[in-house]
């Protein structure tokens, strides 16, 4: 049955709701999956997902690559990152407006394909110019899939199940990481950092056509919206209270972590802690240690509780966040030990996190919430990049300074976002099969 706390945190809106045993519950919007459909679905989300992040995140650990190429400073570089994010922001604020009006397979189906032509165009970007034009392009479709696959898990997946379900796609994270980018980098130092490009194209392909069989038909969400104009959708997730301290929260979650992870290679290797060659291991041990944990911290979430699996978790990265800033030249296995840890535990935040922020979703805003959510991280991706760049400076020698200023910001990003999570909402579970039995609560 449900306890108080948890009828608190209870924001059920009429049209999605219904009564059972005296308590309102928030209903499935969709037809129950198969367990193997649902896994198939699951596993097509997270290949998208890993294409998506890969291409982002190739970018980091090619840094001091291009900055010699283009002959660009670091702050150039940083401005390089973020174009990705900020495009990316941009278009989750414009997809907000008509997410919800659309059929969500043939609009994920549209979006990846147009993905994988502008990943296309950055492999064949001859310029810097060229190549940020590219970039922004290819933010631009990227945004819109992070939040397409986090709504549909949402409008799936039940609550009680849901924090697995998150830990399922999101080690997409750490495949990108452990697979996608020392591949990745293999393949820059072999064939140009062109070729790293190129084969992300060639995995669009693989997982569209992976995606055409197994996402299901949804669009009984699309009755909802309607009638109703462009800025319906956007007004209806600010208008609530919850949902704005629920994108507050996102903010400062994402931020804390990108004023320090997109500069790790560049300090690594300006100050002499890691040879060129020793770089792909960082990704390559962070990979593994996220990728063998993350169906562990999807569980543990939807045992423990969403808002207090995410609250330890945010308390603990700040440990290996700091000391990754004031690194020197120890031994290699000294230096992926941090490196492993602070992976570990930005991956532990975000998959509490992220079923945290769906389940304070209102289901009719669903898919609106999550592609603000997805701006929202987005332009704090940016700006915790480009905040980042200003932050650190160079000696006469090269070497990278002032990079526990990033740290300090990171860490108080995750106080902010620790204050927050005390005081966002999620609602409830989903309409049991028998309305007869006991009605069993999701965690807090």
């Amino acid at each position: 049955m449900l306890n108080k706390r948890e009828l608190w945190h209870c924001n059920v809106t009429k049209q999605q709701a219904v009564k059972v045993s005296g308590f309102l519950i928030d209903t499935p919007m969709h037809t129950a999956l198969t367990p193997r459909r649902e896994l198939a679905l699951l596993l097509t989300l997270a290949g998208i997902q890993f294409t998506h992040v890969l291409d982002f995140m190739i970018m980091m650990p090619l840094g001091p690559q291009l900055t010699a190429l283009f002959a660009i400073s670091d702050a150039q570089f940083g401005l390089l990152v973020s174009a990705y994010t900020f495009a990316a922001g941009a278009s989750g604020l414009l997809a907000a407006s008509f997410v919800d009006r659309f059929e969500r397979k043939r609009l994920l189906l549209v979006l990846y394909f147009l993905f994988g032509l502008t990943t296309l165009a950055c492999a064949l970007a001859p310029t810097y110019g060229m190549l940020m034009l590219a970039r922004i392009a290819a933010g631009v479709f990227g945004g819109m899939l992070s939040a397409m696959t986090q709504t549909i898990i949402g409008d799936v997946i039940p609550f009680d199940r849901r924090g697995r379900a998150t830990g399922l796609v999101m080690m997409s994270f750490s495949l990108a990481t452990v697979v996608g980018v020392p591949s990745g980098l293999f393949l820059a130092h072999w064939g140009g950092w062109h070729s790293s490009f190129m084969a992300i194209a060639v995995a669009c392909v693989l997982v569209g056509a992976l995606a055409v069989w197994s996402l299901p038909r949804l669009d009984k969400h699309v009755a909802n919206a309607r009638g109703q104009n462009l800025s319906f959708a956007v007004r209806g997730v600010l208008a609530d209270r919850n949902h704005r301290l629920a994108l507050a929260m996102s903010f400062a979650m994402m931020f804390a972590a990108f004023t320090v992870i997109p500069y790790i290679t560049i300090y690594m290797q300006a100050n002499h802690i890691l040879l060129p060659t020793e770089i792909p291991f960082i990704y390559l041990s962070g990979g593994i240690v996220t990728l063998v944990s993350a169906r562990w911290i999807g569980g543990l979430t939807d045992r423990v509780g969403k808002r207090k699996m995410f609250q330890r978790m945010l308390l603990l990265s700040m440990v290996p966040m700091t000391l990754t800033t004031l690194m020197q030249p120890y031994a290699l296995p000294v230096v992926l030990l941090v490196s492993a840890s602070l992976f570990f535990c930005m991956n532990a935040r975000m998959i509490p996190g992220m079923a945290f922020l769906t389940s304070a979703a209102q289901p009719q805003f669903r898919g609106a919430f999550m592609s603000l959510n997805g701006a929202v991280q987005s332009v704090s991706i940016g700006l915790a990049t480009w905040l980042g760049g200003l932050l650190i400076q160079r000696s006469p020698q090269g070497q990278v300074t002032h990079y526990w200023l990033c740290a300090l910001a990171g860490v108080t990003a995750s106080v902010v976002a620790y204050w927050l999570a005390e005081r966002v909402k999620m609602h409830t579970i989903d309409l049991p099969a028998d309305p007869s039995s006991p009605v069993a609560a999701g965690p807090p």
